[in-house]
């Protein structure tokens, strides 16, 4: 190792905070539930086939194995029933400790009663975890117990006030629920009663109260961008790459300008979470807003091979100082480990190649490493003595 290459492994070494994450499973997981969480489809792999046969599988079996006492590459069989010997807390004490974490932020409104809480995570990473309060949860949370469309609208924003009290900031899924492609204009207050009427009697006959309602969630992101205005807290947005009920064309953060627009008067900063296939989009909006913060996420351990050229098509134009790690990880411990590891090799890699282009001094791979690592977080999260 040359000199210059030990002093980028050292900046490597950074402690990162996971700006972006959910909590792992405490229940042994079979084969098939194992594979389950890797997946983004709703439904089981072809028969035949297994979650292993993509990018993914390849990198849990090669590079998270060793962690498990196991050969690198073993078989995915192999793989499980050591998972399953050792015991889920095990597993998920030995990932997210050697993942090499500053601190986690944690957004506690996917499946949260499959998965880890806050203090148990914090406990389980040995590391500082704060909450990140998803906004849409929330509404569904209110929506079915203060009993009257007429009440939800205050009670929504009397109880989102409530969640955010300790919370480091607010999140939302409108990309989801009803794309970047909607009015981002603050509805209305009979708009929102008319809209509460209407999802109160559609949820009474399914019996399912899954937001998705565009005036609703508009009210949300409004109520949601006050709080983040009045608190100093930032607002992540879900872009892109998810589940199957995501029209992926109009989830392109270019097509949410406005919303961006408002916020930036307002000083709300905005990280955008994840954004594949539209990591480039997400580093124009870093370039043109002064708000704007992004991430590429869990795609790193998705597309693991080709990890660097995803993150080098971040950097191109993005700015170093609104770049931040995430790994995303939901379900599996592997995926906080293996989100560290990729995003250090995926650097590493582009930061060698401008090094060895003469594009930056060593000075300044040192400064990008550090930013990226935990910097520009602290920055726009209110983390206090919490982070280490």
């Amino acid at each position: 190792m040359t000199p210059t290459e030990a002093v980028l492994s050292d900046a490597l070494a950074t402690p990162l905070i996971d700006h972006h994450c959910h909590g792992v499973s405490p229940n042994q997981l079979d084969f098939a539930a194992f594979q389950a969480m890797f997946s983004e489809s709703y439904r089981p792999p072809p028969p035949g086939t297994t979650e292993f046969q993509k990018p993914l599988g390849l990198a849990i079996r090669r590079f998270c194995a060793p962690i498990l006492d196991l050969e690198p590459s073993c078989p995915a069989e192999t793989y499980v029933e050591r998972r399953h010997a050792l015991g889920a807390e095990e597993v998920n004490r030995r990932f997210l400790r050697a993942s090499g974490l500053d601190s986690l932020l944690i957004d506690t409104g996917h499946r949260s009663s499959a998965i880890l809480g806050v203090d148990a995570m914090a406990e389980a990473a040995a590391r500082p975890a704060r909450e990140v309060v998803r906004i849409e949860s929330v509404a569904e949370e209110v929506a079915q117990s203060c009993g009257s469309a007429t009440a939800f609208p205050q009670a929504f924003a009397d109880r989102l006030a409530e969640r955010a009290q300790n919370a480091v900031g607010l999140k939302t899924i409108v990309a989801y629920r009803c794309t970047f492609k909607i009015d981002q204009t603050a509805p209305a207050r009979e708009a929102v009663g008319a809209a509460a009427d209407r999802w109160f009697l559609a949820a009474a006959a399914a019996g399912k109260w899954r937001l998705e309602d565009p005036t609703i969630v508009r009210h949300g992101l409004w109520i949601g961008g006050e709080l983040c205005r009045q608190r100093k807290l930032p607002l992540q947005v879900h872009v892109g790459f998810g589940d199957p009920d995501i029209y992926m064309h109009a989830c392109d953060p270019t097509h949410f300008t406005d919303f961006i627009a408002a916020m930036e008067k307002w000083e709300v900063p905005i990280t955008l979470l994840h954004n594949y296939p539209f990591q480039r989009e997400a580093a124009w909006l870093s370039e043109v807003f002064q708000n704007v913060y992004y991430d590429v996420g869990v795609i790193l351990n998705f597309a693991a091979p080709m990890s660097a050229d995803i993150l080098g098509e971040a950097l191109e134009m993005g700015k170093f100082s609104k770049l931040l790690y995430s790994s995303d990880a939901f379900g599996l411990s592997e995926l906080y480990y293996l989100g560290a590891f990729l995003f250090r090799r995926a650097l590493q890699k582009v930061l060698d190649r401008w090094l060895r282009e003469d594009f930056c001094s060593l000075k300044d791979a040192e400064e990008l490493i550090r930013l990226v690592a935990c910097e520009n977080a602290r920055r726009i999260y209110p983390l206090g003595g919490d982070a280490a």
